[in-house]
């Protein structure tokens, strides 16, 4: 069999999972329709005309209250951290800190007034940008934008106020800038994505700020500070430099205030908040609740504050900006103004009509907006966009006849107050109403789409189980299953191509991969059925199942039975938010049941006892085999694993009780310092622990004997990358301000490690990809030549370098054979490493990348990588020893519960790293890991931040073939198994990884099988994961739970389907 088909098979099953994916994706993740209407003066939405006739010069709607306006945005600004609560007496970090704005509101309370601003989720800050300034709600797919910003392009309150000739200024986050291109009066744009950079944005913008305002050359000033967002993921809010940022903020808007006149409005607000650990994005209560202040140097209420704040969507915010300065509101809004900043200084009745007239003009926008979005789009229910519009139309009719009642003066006031109070109720009942009938429905479906996706990864699944079958007992398969399925595949795309080229229509490329995809599938399957007829007709030959024992038929059916039954149970859990939810518990939870399974199957088989002699019948007993202690201590082993994993887990909000552990922050936010200089010795040690155990294994197995550069790079470059990250560790857990004038360099030192680690690394793998063998033969004989020629570099074709090892073992078998001829015992060859040279390759290639993957980390979380490595040693000693108990006579199969167990320990590290599927357990930091300023693109990071997140994932795909490698490396001597007296005598080599080569063909099959057989299971918790989010796609936490669930293991499969589990077999064939 040889390599590319194998390959080329494996590329294709891929390509067939990432179309299903794709095909569900659009069905599934729609963003709602964006109208490219946009509002304007001359709309018919005008008050009537005894009120128009009050209109100041240049306004639009609504009377000009102001004719300028600041806008300071404080990211991550949660309302406690504005909220002053003078009973503490000891306040946390983050509490009491900005003093002023209580100043203000208590000294003024008609002049300022503090909210609570609830964001709409997700909490992330592009979502809330566009909530800010278009006065809709972004959509859950949004979020993948958030890093990789487009420019809105419906109408939003920047462009209303550059449309009527406002000049507007901005300073601070860059996100703008993608946001509002050539919006800008003038602006100061400063680098945002390094989150571990507190200061950079905070001191540009305070620089350019007061000379801004004191120039007047201006109408808005926005200024976006990033500070409080940044030292959150960095340290949390409960931390000093926490306390200095807000302390730093207090006086900027003391100094601000000084600055501002009597025409001029200030809003301090927050875009959303934070979480206990510092992150955001989700829908926690203290990610929703932000922080709003408004102020104004003249009196702006008519009444004074309630006793708690009101809590006020963050989408009012631009109806009320945009009436306030006197420009029309965004076409797609579907906020309600704020009323009580429009009352002014008359008496109740006036402030009341001022109030009317302004819920008028809004209510009218808002309907006009739901009418033209219902003719384009069909996802607002129609029953319940009647009731709106009879909300609309009977609050309309009242607002007609009070209106004349008013100028023919037939009220008293009494009356005419409390009228206008229950028509005013009116119009916020139909606001409100319509903003939640938005909010239900905008999760825009695609249900055709969605199927075809699922069909399409059912069918991959299917056939990856039938291929895994098939490909050791067909000489022709790669002809009938691989080339002939791709070949239809091909047929269809021309043929759609060509269609659309003739109907001049737009290419769907996503449709047209599909349809190729499913044309390929079915292609296989067409093949394979022709074949079934011609395999029952040869079953018919065998002798009947009746002939076989029902112990037997119950014995091979619980071989596929029980760990597929693991695989179901798995698979049904994501059904249910509460195993979701809990899901960090489950995986766990699943493999060990999945190992103490095995065990009780090997008993119930007998393969843990020795065959019964006469005494053992007489006595009713059996005796256990000594194997069986090694076994259970490996068990024993496994489960304390799994117990310690449980350590290094991250909380959701789902689960108020739990606390997140603390081996998920960095060594840097730990006060006391003799904890800190423990807790990272602890670290440096155990790394180099790892590295000690990896060069004894590879030195026990003679894969350290040669000096080819991949052996003299383990010996001297590992020692060396354990030291740049425990260098980079050391200055990177130290206090910004404690290292005085040597800051500097360790902003360099800071770098310049990672960078040396990515250097080593990326050596390394180069070489294990150049020359991966680890191989030193030695020929005793004096007058034999040379084995194999000594390295001279990178081999001059691949045709040489790939009879490398055919040449060792050719020549061992010549002097095996020569030995056997002449009687001698004496060795003529020594090959040092070659039972084992598979094998090294990998755990050379997973220690570099664990050495990247745990510097992408913070540092206590690399305890939690060592105890991944020890826990994937255990699993493959566990199935070496049952493998072997059970006597499989086929060396070349992997078995389905040890692939199944594989990547249940991936999900369970992928927990036990610090992860969860929600957005707020992203780890930011990792894509900054050796870079102190931006990215100039956004690919890099998410390569980094994908390497963090997935890092588990990686590990064992990378590491999947060690399960067909792993029972050849630790193959038992035959001198320790019971064998016949005549042949203790004779002396049997250890042949290990050797065997492999007495069948090549055998060894390729196994490694596509293992490769089928890991996409399988895979496949088939994509699948669970897919159908649930299509069925419960209207639950109630869909967007909380199936989604990001859905988009993660996405994510996984892509990632790790791009690293498939391939071994790259030294010779012209596998």
């Amino acid at each position: 069999m040889q390599r590319w088909p194998v390959l080329l098979f494996l590329a294709w099953v891929c390509f067939l999972f990432f179309a299903g994916i794709g095909l569900f994706m659009s069905g599934f993740l729609l963003t709602r329709i964006e109208l490219a209407s946009s509002s304007s003066c001359s709309d018919p939405l005008v008050p009537p005309p005894w009120e128009r006739q009050s209109l100041p010069p240049g306004s639009c709607w609504a009377p000009q209250r102001f004719a300028k306006a600041v806008l300071v945005i404080i990211d991550a600004l949660r309302f406690e951290f504005a909220h002053f609560n003078p009973a503490k007496a000891s306040p946390l970090p983050y509490e009491n800190k900005l003093s002023f704005l209580h100043r203000l509101a208590t000294s003024q309370p008609r002049h300022a007034r503090l909210y609570r601003f609830r964001a709409d989720p997700p909490t992330a800050t592009m979502q809330r940008i566009k909530g800010l300034t278009t006065g809709s709600l972004p959509t859950f797919i949004d979020v993948g934008s958030n890093f990789a910003t487009y420019a809105i392009q419906e109408d939003n309150l920047l462009a209303q106020l550059v449309q009527n000739g406002r000049r507007v200024v901005f300073m601070g986050d860059d996100t703008w800038e993608g946001l509002f291109p050539k919006k800008f009066f003038r602006s100061y744009f400063f680098p945002s994505f390094n989150v571990k950079d507190l200061h950079t944005v905070d001191d540009g913008i305070l620089q350019h700020l007061y000379p801004t305002v004191d120039s007047g050359e201006w109408d808005v000033v926005i200024a976006h500070f990033l500070g409080v967002d940044h030292c959150g993921h960095k340290h949390g809010p409960d931390h000093p430099e926490m306390a200095k940022k807000l302390t730093q903020m207090n006086e900027m808007l003391r100094s601000l205030v000084d600055h501002l006149g009597n025409d001029t409005l200030l809003l301090v607000a927050g875009d959303h908040g934070m979480t206990e650990t510092g992150d955001h994005g989700g829908d926690s209560e203290k990610e929703v609740n932000a922080a709003l202040f408004v102020y104004s140097k003249t009196p702006l209420f008519g009444t004074s504050p309630p006793e708690e704040p009101e809590a006020v969507p963050q989408v009012n915010l631009v109806p009320t900006v945009a009436l306030l300065l006197g420009v029309p509101i965004p076409y797609s809004n579907i906020g309600e103004v704020m009323a009580e900043l429009f009352s002014g200084d008359g008496d109740a009745v006036s402030a009341a009509l001022q109030q009317l007239s302004v819920y008028h003009i809004n209510a009218k926008q808002v309907d006009r907006f739901l009418h033209s979005y219902s003719l384009v789009a069909q996802d607002l229910p129609a029953e319940q966009l009647q009731h709106l519009q009879e909300l609309f139309s009977s609050a309309m009719e009242e607002h007609t006849q009070l209106l004349a009642q008013v100028q023919g003066e037939t009220l008293v006031p009494p009356e005419l107050e409390s009228r206008l109070g229950s028509l005013i109720s009116r119009f916020q009942l139909y606001l409100r109403e319509a903003r939640a009938v938005c909010t239900q429905s905008w999760a825009r479906f695609h249900p055709l789409r969605m199927v075809g996706g699922c069909t399409l990864i059912a069918a991959s699944c299917l056939l990856c189980y039938v291929a895994s079958e098939l490909a050791a007992s067909s000489d022709s398969f790669y002809r009938r299953y691989l080339l002939y399925p791709l070949l239809w595949g091909l047929v269809v795309a021309v043929l759609l191509g060509l269609a659309h080229a003739f109907t001049q229509e737009g290419l769907d490329l996503l449709l047209v991969l599909s349809w190729a995809a499913a044309a390929s599938q079915l292609g296989f399957f067409w093949h394979w059925w022709g074949q079934h007829p011609k395999r029952v007709r040869l079953a018919g030959s065998q002798p009947p199942l009746a002939t076989v024992s029902l112990r037997e038929r119950l014995r091979a059916w619980l071989r596929l039975a029980f760990p597929m039954g693991i695989l179901l149970f798995r698979c049904g859990a994501m059904f249910s938010d509460s195993f979701v939810v809990a899901e960090a518990q489950v995986a766990p939870f699943l493999l060990a049941s999945l190992v103490m399974l095995l065990v009780g199957k090997l008993h119930w088989d007998g393969r843990l006892t020795v065959p019964e002699g006469p005494k053992q019948q007489l006595l009713g007993f059996s005796s256990y085999r000594r194997e069986i202690w090694y076994l259970l201590c490996l068990v024993a082993m496994l489960l304390v694993c799994v117990r310690l994993s449980g350590f290094f887990h991250q909380c959701r909000e789902e689960i108020p009780q739990c606390r997140p552990s603390l081996f998920l922050s960095p060594l840097a936010s730990l006060r006391n310092t003799r904890a800190k200089n423990l807790f990272y010795l602890l670290c440096v040690a155990l790394l180099a622990g790892l590295v000690y155990a990896v060069r004894s294994w590879l030195r026990h197995y003679g894969n350290l004997n040669s000096s080819d550069p991949l052996v003299l790079f383990v010996r001297w470059c590992f020692p060396l990358v354990v030291l740049c990250i425990a260098c980079y560790w050391a200055v990177a857990s130290s206090a910004d301000d404690s290292l005085g004038k040597l800051q500097e360099l360790v902003q360099v030192a800071v770098v310049a490690f990672p960078w040396a680690v990515y250097g080593l690394a990326s050596v390394g793998l180069l070489l294990l990809l150049c020359n991966p063998m680890t191989v030193f033969a030695k020929d005793t004989r004096e007058s034999a030549g040379s084995i194999v020629t000594p390295y001279l570099g990178v081999p001059s074709s691949e045709v040489n370098f790939l009879h490398v090892i055919p040449q060792i073992y050719k020549r061992m078998q010549e002097s095996q054979k020569s030995r056997l001829e002449r009687g001698s015992c004496k060795a003529t060859v020594a090959a040092y490493g070659l039972g084992s040279v598979y094998s090294a390759a990998l755990v050379i290639a997973l220690t570099l990348l664990g050495f990247l993957l745990m510097l992408l980390h913070s540092e206590r979380l690399s305890l939690a990588f060592l105890l991944l490595f020890l826990e994937a040693f255990v699993l493959l000693h566990i199935h070496t020893r049952a493998k072997g108990l059970a006597g499989d006579a086929e060396p070349f199969s992997v078995p389905w519960y040890a692939v199944i167990s594989w990547l249940l320990a991936a999900s369970q590290f992928f927990y036990s790293t610090g992860h969860q599927p929600i957005f707020p357990a992203i780890h930011w930091n990792a894509a900054f890991v050796g870079f102190h300023l931006d990215h100039s693109t956004n690919l890099l990071p998410a390569v980094l931040v994908g390497a963090n997140t997935f890092a588990s994932h990686i590990l064992f795909a990378v590491g999947c073939p060690l399960l067909l490698l792993w029972p050849f490396v630790c193959e038992m001597p035959s001198s320790q198994r019971k064998k016949p007296k005549e042949e203790l005598q004779e002396v049997e080599e250890h042949m290990m990884e050797m065997r492999l080569r007495e069948c090549p063909e055998k060894f390729s099959t196994a490694l596509l099988q293992l490769g089928l057989k890991y996409l399988f299971v895979l496949g088939t918790q994509l699948l669970a994961c897919v159908c649930a989010a299509m069925i419960l796609r209207r639950h109630l936490m869909v967007w909380k739970v199936f989604a990001p669930k859905t988009h993660r293991v996405h994510l996984q499969a892509k990632d790790i389907q791009g690293r498939e589990p391939k071994v790259r077999i030294p010779d012209q064939k596998w």
